[in-house]
């Protein structure tokens, strides 16, 4: 903004042409688009268009954030209004064009019954969006089955990022474990979790009744023997947590004890005599360009296993779909990560 250049006539002659032209350069087309949504109503400030510096901090919430309520108040009027993904991020990696898009819904309103049409038409038509302008692959934070059945023609690959994210946890159980207590939603990440650590040996503990069943009715003699239901939170010092996860139950650990969770979101930290690590993520490479924010609550220059999960499907150029109830291979999707310079925390 050469604003002293214009008063004192020093100003290149060449600035307002050059300007002009770069106004009339091709809108750049994303070889993976990773699409999220807004968590809560603040979280808008986090975005790279709100506040530079609270998107270049792990996202927390500040006590003079409600001082701006009214302005909150009219970007959630905006958000209802604007019924379109926008994009948030743009990174370059190697030679990939990559492209973050935000759906304008919160985080409550995945939840909500009366929101799931309205949600999942956005869904579809940023997918179809993506299709046009020739993505070659995308990550959706929900399992995309009925895309993929609705427009079977597509030939953007949609990536749920699941087996990335058994991948990350397994990793992130300390070596020597015995066994682990499983507790929260039981996703398509937990029942992969759940027969891969039975798989192992290691014994997967379940506290609730109905989640041992449905555990039990997926994994059947796979399990080995090895999943158990109990009722004594002090057995296990390795706690696999989801969304569900209750304040009472993080009280009953054991001091010492390791959350993980499995689920997008983290859960509130209670114990300060208990360790949490973060939901699943990995550090990235420095080839990584324009890494300037941090994705939610993470670390600067660390992603989300299901972000990183449709980069990996670029690089290597899989042509099959991870969503729904498929699953891609745990050990090559583990193993193609390292490759390309991502490393676990």
């Amino acid at each position: 903004m050469p604003f002293y250049d214009y008063i004192y006539d020093t100003m290149d002659k060449s600035s307002d042409t050059l300007y002009e032209n770069s106004l009339k350069r091709k809108e750049e087309t994303p070889n993976v688009v990773h699409l999220t949504h807004l968590t809560t109503p603040e979280s808008i400030y986090h975005l790279r268009f709100g506040f530079a510096s609270l998107a270049s901090k792990p996202y927390s919430s500040a006590w003079y954030l409600w001082l701006l309520w009214p302005v909150t108040l009219w970007s959630m009027v905006l958000t209802r209004i604007y019924r379109r993904t926008f994009v948030v991020e743009r990174n370059r990696f190697h030679q990939l064009r990559l492209q973050t898009w935000a759906i304008p819904k919160y985080g409550i309103q995945y939840r909500l019954k009366w929101q799931k049409e309205s949600v999942n038409n956005m869904i579809e038509e940023a997918v179809l969006e993506a299709e046009e302008k020739g993505a070659s692959g995308e990550e959706l934070n929900r399992y995309g089955e009925v895309y993929v059945k609705k427009h079977p023609q597509l030939k953007v690959k949609l990536v749920d990022g699941s087996s990335l994210a058994v991948a990350v946890l397994l990793n992130s159980i300390p070596k020597g474990t015995t066994q682990v207590l499983l507790r929260g939603n039981l996703t398509k990440v937990a029942f992969a979790v759940a027969f891969a650590l039975c798989q192992k040996g290691i014994q997967v503990t379940v506290l609730r009744e109905d989640e041992y069943e449905k555990l039990d009715k997926s994994l059947g003699t796979k399990s080995e023997g090895k999943l158990v239901t109990s009722k004594s939170y002090s057995s296990c010092k390795v706690w696999l947590v989801g969304d569900d996860l209750t304040e009472e139950e993080q009280r009953k650990a054991n001091k010492g004890t390791l959350f993980i969770p499995f689920s997008q979101l983290p859960p509130k930290k209670l114990r300060k005599d208990c360790f949490y690590h973060t939901t699943p993520a990995m550090q990235t490479p420095t080839a990584l360009e324009n890494v300037d924010s941090c994705e939610n609550w993470l670390p600067r220059r660390v992603m989300s296993v299901w972000r990183i999960a449709g980069i990996l499907h670029a690089l290597e150029g899989w042509e099959e779909h991870e969503c729904g109830y498929t699953m891609s291979n745990i050990d090559k999707v583990w193993e193609a990560c390292l490759k390309h310079g991502f490393q676990p925390l």
